[in-house]
Formats: C-alpha cells, structure tokens, sequence
C-alpha cells in the first residue's frame, strides 16, 4: 500500500475504481456523494487528503452531463481540500467527438470539456483511447493517454480466429487497426463510410479482400451500434465468411443492443471504460475486459514518478 497514494471514485463506475484499488493493494476513498431534492450535487471527502496525491475517477458517460458535473465538483472538493497533486483518471472522454469545426456555427466541446476540467482543479489527466489524439493539445495540465490495445490484443488472440482480417469501421480508424493488424499479423481492410447526419452513418464500399476471410472491427468508441452494424453488413455482401467486432468504449446507446442482437455479428469484444452490468445482461454477444491493471498501473507509476511510457503502447 502506498500511505501517500489515495484513489476516490465519482458514482458513474465505483466498480472500476474497487478493481484498481484491489490491483494497487489499497482501499477505495472514503467520499460523500448525494444530490439534493432540485438536483444539486453535494460533496464531501471523508478523510484527510492534506498533502496526498489523489487519483480521481469519472468515466464522462451516461448520464454524460451528470457525471461531467460531479468530476468537476470532486475535482475542486478536493484542490479546496489541500490534497498536494490531484489527478483526474476520465476512462471515457465525454464529448470528444466534438473536437473540431466541421461545419459552421458548431462548438469544440472537447476543448470546452478540458477548459472546465483544469479549471476545476485537475494537475494531470490520465485518459483512455481518446476519439482524436489532439485533444490531449487542449488541456493546459500534462495528459497521460493509454491505450487499450494490449487488452484487446489479448482478447483476440484468445479467440484463436483463422484467416483473421482486422478491418476499420472508418478512415479515422486505420492507425488503430493498421497496429492491432501489424502485432496479429492479419489482414487489413476498410470500409468506406458517408456519414449522413449524427448517429447515422451510410456504408459506401469495403476497400481490401475479406472474401471467405474471417474479420473483426475494431472501433474506439460503439454508441448507437448504427456504423457497427452497417459495417457488418457490408463485409458480408463482399463474402466475409465470420463477422466479429471490438470496441474500447462500449457506450452502447438504445438501440445499441438490438442492432448487434439482431446482426451476423458473432462476438463483440469491449472493455469496461464504462459501466456493463446492465449492458452484459441484455446480450450475449458482449464479452467484456477489464483496463483496471493498465489503468492502476499508470496511477501507480505516476505517483513514484517513474515513466509511463512502457504503458503507451
């Protein structure tokens, strides 16, 4: 146990935050976390954090606006408390896909999100799989952005797929599938999308051969499951002989769970930046793994001060 080290956990996913204790061989922070009758937070740490290095847990999920509040609220709890470096550990960066002007007269919420969270108090962010790697340029504090490919790797390489292509839902995608692909040795295809408005995407083509191969989509973030399953569809009308997916924010948004029930789509591999529970229980398709020792792991090199790097990958 690390006496100095001290990991609290917002209400969005404590489940996550008790798998890092248990990985770190410590005990979960003792705080107060209610609203009142109008819907008001409240707040209050219940030991002392003079002069600890505290690690602060908040997926930015659903209910996104909620839990954007409450890291805010914690956040300042505990800068007000004296505690001597505060890091907020955000598994799933809410509104990050708002993170440039693609059209006109529309925010850059990801850039509005990191102003809030510095100016709430955070000394450092540790994050997941962040939508667009330039989001870490938005924040005025050091950024510690992992990844979750040594997780999915192990995952799909438990599955023992033959003929293995790895296929990107998107062009934004093709750096994340080009590495899993590289470290597998499998194929690489795309498909071509045009997205037609919000949470609404039209497949166009798959470029590269998956007929008769087995595929697996890799994605960052699986919210309405809508890309997902028309990517699904259209690796099937090119003679992908096995469909399977994986995603590292499984957000899952209705009707997220009917369109993969009711898909060719054999297993979807997701780890749990958010909370599952109610998710798992609704299909069987989902296999779920954990990121609580890349993310403990982290928060405790950070807290000796010893490189993170070795993590970055």
């Amino acid at each position: 146990m690390h006496r100095d080290l001290r990991v609290f956990s917002g209400r969005a996913h404590p489940g996550l935050g008790q798998e890092i204790c248990d990985y770190l061989e410590t005990s979960l922070g003792a705080i107060e976390l209610n609203n009142f009758a109008d819907g008001e937070i409240f707040c209050q740490v219940r030991e002392n954090v003079r002069g600890r290095d505290v690690f602060v847990l908040q997926p930015v999920c659903n209910p996104v606006n909620e839990n954007l509040m409450e890291l805010l609220i914690m956040l300042d709890t505990f800068k007000r408390s004296s505690a001597n470096r505060v890091t907020a550990v955000i598994p799933y960066y809410g509104y990050a896909r708002q993170d440039k002007k693609d059209a006109p007269r529309v925010p850059i919420t990801a850039k509005l999100v990191a102003d809030l969270i510095s100016a709430a108090g955070a000394d450092r962010i540790l994050t997941l799989d962040l939508h667009a790697g330039q989001i870490q340029g938005f924040f005025n504090v050091p950024v510690d952005h992992l990844f979750a490919a040594p997780v999915i790797l192990e995952a799909i390489r438990g599955l023992g797929l033959p003929e293995l292509t790895i296929v990107s839902p998107d062009a934004g995608g093709v750096e994340r599938a080009r590495a899993i692909a590289k470290r597998l040795q499998a194929g690489l295809a795309i498909v071509d999308k045009r997205r037609v408005a919000a949470n609404e995407a039209e497949v166009m083509h798959v470029i590269g051969d998956v007929e008769g191969r087995t595929t697996l989509i890799l994605d960052d973030i699986i919210d309405t499951a809508g890309t997902l399953t028309k990517g699904v569809e259209a690796l099937k009308k090119h003679g992908a002989a096995r469909v399977f997916a994986a995603g590292i924010h499984a957000v899952l948004s209705d009707p997220a769970i009917e369109r993969i029930e009711a898909s060719p789509i054999e297993r979807v591999l997701i780890t749990n930046t958010t909370p599952l529970d109610e998710k798992l229980a609704k299909c069987d398709k989902l296999q779920p793994h954990s990121v609580a020792p890349i993310l403990g792991e982290a928060i405790m090199r950070i807290h000796e001060d010893s490189s993170v790097s070795s993590l970055f990958v």
